[in-house]
């Protein structure tokens, strides 16, 4: 049985799904390795135990609420609105943004991920050398939570000032909970699969979450790429390979994903930890992986289906971030993949569904769905797309994403004009996040 190392024990129940596989022979003992947002993940064949399914994972981001200055440790936050409206966060990313360099400003536009045992002395410096805003926790660490706030506080010296004021990083890892929890150890819980919290009432969900909040603010982050706003239909199951493979979908209908997405992000929000809703417009009906799979296409979703109602329900919530998929959807846009995609990213998710929050591309650092562009490609595309903050689990990738958004932006006013809205939209962000300090 698996230990909490003193936090909180969370009880894993079996998880309600027949799964397709059987365990023979070699197959029991063997360990399959696949990738998620270029973290390794390990399933034994045939599903494995409940304890063996609750293992490890991705990285995520934790946002503490506060504005403009950094609250104390164990403090009650204040509620965090998607759109990061409150005045006194506005005024102060405004007079932030008004003493930055072009390079600075451009550095806010990109998350790169480090290794969360040990950042790497050349990761640490692309970051400083680029002005990178935010920082996603990669890999597996079971360091636990006081080992942890030593490597992020390490981290969040990078960060800039900018005429006085200090423009903090947002730490961010994906703590989902079963194969995908990228921190462990001492303070931290072993979180259940998704599936599993999905069998458990919304209160219980909403009380536990935020506990595992609670646990991520003591180890400095502000910010978790959770939770998976998939729907993956029970007809599809463990054939849908980035979600469904490994029982990240709170359930197999939209209600039940839509009560549970949302009791997990109120549990965090309680705690003062911004989440993500992710994968927009949705993984659900995919069959292969975008992080090792190219040309994966969804033919079924609409921008009527039901399967985006959890989206759609975290949003008039005021969920601050939400993560756009790097699939393709046909019946929405034949030619983009949806992280390239005027017609998902402003036409749906800003136009239809009114988000005014971040929003945050997949991984396009090193997922093989994004391959056949360039890494300056990726970044220019989504970031024309409407897309606000680009996520790359590989910090090698970011000059030359940096050095692209920069000739754009110096031929394309347009692009110039996108980057600036993008760039306040982080900054607001970061001050309701109490990540900047302004007066």
């Amino acid at each position: 049985m698996a230990r909490d190392n003193g936090s909180a024990h969370v009880p894993t129940p079996p998880v309600r799904r027949n799964v397709e596989e059987e365990c023979r022979g070699v197959a029991c003992t063997r360990m399959n390795q696949e990738r998620i947002m270029g973290t390794p993940v390990r399933r034994r064949a045939g599903g494995g135990s409940a304890a063996q399914r609750a293992a490890v994972g991705i990285v995520t981001t934790v946002l503490a609420a506060g504005v403009c200055t950094v609250p104390a440790a164990g403090a009650t936050a204040p509620r965090v609105p998607a759109a990061f409206a409150a005045t006194s966060a506005t005024t102060c990313a405004d007079t932030v943004y008004a003493g930055m360099t072009q390079a600075q400003r451009v550095g806010q536009l990109f998350m790169g991920g480090v290794a969360a045992t040990r950042p790497s002395t050349t990761d640490l410096q692309t970051l400083h050398t680029y002005h990178v805003g935010s920082v996603m926790l990669t890999g597996r660490s079971s360091a636990g939570t006081t080992a942890t706030r030593k490597v992020v506080d390490g981290v969040r010296a990078q960060a800039d000032t900018v005429g006085g004021h200090k423009v903090g990083l947002l730490v961010s890892t994906d703590q989902e909970g079963g194969q995908v929890q990228v921190l462990s150890g001492p303070g931290f819980s072993v979180i259940p699969n998704a599936l599993t919290q999905g069998s458990w009432s919304t209160a219980t969900l909403r009380s536990r979450a935020e506990t595992w909040a609670g646990q991520l603010k003591a180890a400095g982050l502000d910010l978790n790429l959770a939770p998976v706003a998939d729907v993956v239909p029970a007809s599809l199951g463990t054939r849908n390979a980035p979600i469904g493979h490994f029982y990240r979908e709170y359930g197999h209908t939209p209600a039940v994903v839509t009560s549970h997405t949302g009791a997990f992000a109120a549990g965090f929000r309680t705690a003062g930890v911004m989440t993500t809703f992710k994968h927009f417009p949705g993984l659900g009906q995919v069959i292969g992986n975008t992080d090792t799979t190219a040309n994966v296409v969804d033919s079924v979703t609409t921008t009527t289906s039901s399967s985006l109602q959890p989206f759609q329900s975290g949003i008039k919530a005021d969920a601050p971030f939400v993560m756009i998929s790097s699939a393709k959807y046909t019946k929405i846009d034949s030619r983009h993949l949806a992280a390239f995609s005027p017609a998902v990213i402003n036409t749906l998710l800003r136009g239809k569904f009114g988000f005014k929050g971040v929003v945050i591309s997949d991984d396009l650092g090193q997922a093989v769905a994004v391959r056949a562009y360039t890494p300056a490609q990726r970044a220019v595309q989504f970031i024309g797309a409407g897309g606000d903050m680009v996520l790359t689990v590989r910090a090698s990738t970011v000059p030359a994403m940096v050095q692209g958004v920069q000739a754009q932006m110096a031929k394309d006013a347009t692009f110039r004009t996108k980057v600036a809205a993008s760039v306040h939209r982080v900054l607001a962000a970061k001050a309701a996040a109490g990540r900047l300090t302004c007066g």
